[in-house]
């Protein structure tokens, strides 16, 4: 470790409470006990109230003041820290080693209370997102470094169906998640436009010599959901759709994120959407299909595509029974 780390790593142990030698510190951390001692010496120069107490007991012990500086974190801030990792790492993000660094040094320099807590509390958070490979995952962290920095990059994408376009030069304005998907927004030039792409898309990327400066105000977020999620003004054939059913479906329903956008009242028993016409020709039959008799739909338009995608349906599945029928007859034959 460097020397910073190596300071901060005792000020965390010195934070617990307790005293230590610097032959336990040295042994911990792996060093001579002479880098202990100059770590101590640049700690005390900072301002950090470490006392030395001599004697058979001894050892450096820090002022019970300054453990509830802002420099400290609270139980509560080291709970939400591991929770956050669990989620982060779940997720992806690109930086999740290092988050769980972070998260090993809180543990190795909290008091047995403490480590007591943490365990117990992150042991009760679980998160089901879906894996990013680990070459999307360096993607990731390429591209986030490439948006701090201010680099374009050279970008391999597969538009889908295993079919690649050609190598483009893009400017990564930031990194958004939704939705169990990162997405990189920013200006590409092959378009000449502002795009967004999937990151587990992208097949290759390679840094340029390029740079450029990220607008005043732009969101990330902003842009991808504009896109996603078109404006009532982009989309003038709208339709109101009440939905009834208990209220254990409605709220999952308000959950999904073409719902939960669309929503405009919601009561009991009861929810209204105004949705664009097209999609109820499209997706919204297929969101509502799992949720059966559950649910009671005002909408002629949207009950007739109903009926005609379950029906469809039924017919697939009939079709599959009567040929796995089919087949059992000949084998017994």
């Amino acid at each position: 470790m460097t020397k910073a780390d190596n300071m901060l790593a005792i000020l965390w142990r010195l934070q617990s409470g307790k005293r230590v030698t610097a032959g336990q510190l040295a042994e911990e951390l792996e060093v001579h006990v002479r880098t202990v001692y100059r770590c101590i010496d640049s700690l005390c120069a900072s301002g950090v109230p470490i006392i030395a107490d001599s004697g058979p007991n001894g050892g450096y012990r820090i002022l019970p003041d300054f453990a509830s500086s802002p420099l400290a974190f609270d139980d509560e801030e080291k709970k939400g820290l591991v929770h956050a990792a669990v989620f982060a790492t779940e997720a992806g993000y690109p930086y999740s080693q290092a988050l769980a660094r972070a998260v090993d040094k809180l543990r190795r320099y909290s008091n047995e209370r403490q480590l007591d807590r943490l365990e117990r509390h992150s042991g009760g958070v679980s998160v089901i997102y879906p894996p990013l490979e680990g070459k999307h995952q360096a993607l990731l962290q390429m591209l986030e470094e490439a948006s701090g920095e201010g680099h374009t990059v050279e970008m391999e994408y597969d538009r889908g169906r295993g079919e690649a376009s050609p190598p483009r030069l893009f400017d990564p304005y930031g990194i958004v998640y939704w939705k169990g998907n990162w997405y990189a927004v920013g200006h590409c030039a092959y378009r000449g436009e502002l795009r967004s792409f999937r990151v587990d898309r992208i097949r290759r990327l390679n840094a340029t010599e390029g740079r450029f400066e990220r607008p005043a105000a732009f969101s990330a977020k902003d842009f991808l959901l504009g896109r996603l999620l078109p404006a009532a003004a982009d989309a003038p054939l709208l339709e109101n759709v009440r939905i009834e059913g208990h209220d254990r479906a409605l709220n999952e329903l308000c959950r999904h994120w073409l719902f939960g956008h669309a929503l405009t009242e919601r009561g009991p028993g009861e929810a209204v959407f105004q949705l664009e016409r097209s999609t109820l020709h499209t997706y919204v039959p297929y969101f509502l299909l799992p949720y059966g008799a559950a649910l009671k739909i005002h909408s002629e338009l949207l009950v007739r595509r109903m009926a005609e995608v379950s029906a469809k349906v039924s017919e697939h599945y009939q079709a599959m029974f009567d040929e796995m029928n089919s087949r059992g007859k000949e084998s017994v034959e």
